[in-house]
């Protein structure tokens, strides 16, 4: 299901724990990190999306989360001109994402990244909520960042942008 711009829409998880840090997970047979993601189904909510690609890609089900909110409106990234499948019809030029913030609730014994016959994911970790910023592949920094930005406040209160600003000072070589 491509838009008539040219973007195909899709759900983007970021899933917590108690501690803040976030679901990092490492896509299958590859060396780059990214957040749970995927396509939204035709006659399927955006919602409803998301919670079978966190079954697909963790396998997590709605009883081990606890919704804390999402993204308003979509966040659009383009893809990169050598990845574009300019014999698809329609073309799709990128994405357009709708991110969901999650806690988890249940045990980390309910993760089983091969319940999905092709698994997105062959590891993960947890890491602090501003790092996928920085290690995420180029063309969706931007995304990333305007999704972690919009729910940081659900995260963190009305400190979530002194939470980044103190982030990257711990990181600066002056700090």
């Amino acid at each position: 299901m491509i838009d008539s711009d040219g973007y195909r829409p899709n759900v983007g998880i970021i899933l917590c724990n108690q501690d803040r840090q976030v679901f990092w997970g490492r896509r299958a047979g590859q060396d780059s990190w990214q957040f749970p993601q995927g396509g939204i189904r035709r006659n399927e909510a955006p919602v409803q999306a998301m919670y079978r690609e966190l079954h697909e890609e963790t396998g997590l089900r709605a009883e081990h989360v606890q919704l804390i909110g999402c993204t308003e409106g979509w966040l659009r990234y383009k893809l990169p001109s050598s990845l574009v499948r300019r014999h698809s019809r329609p073309v799709c030029i990128g994405q357009k994402q709708k991110w969901f913030l999650l806690r988890l609730v249940g045990s980390e014994s309910a993760f089983s990244l091969d319940s999905n016959p092709r698994p997105e994911f062959d590891d993960w970790r947890w890491v602090e909520y501003w790092l996928p910023m920085r290690e995420v592949v180029y063309f969706k920094r931007q995304v990333y960042q305007s999704a972690l930005d919009q729910l940081a406040p659900l995260l963190f209160g009305a400190s979530g942008r002194e939470a980044l600003v103190m982030s990257i000072d711990a990181e600066s070589p002056d700090a």
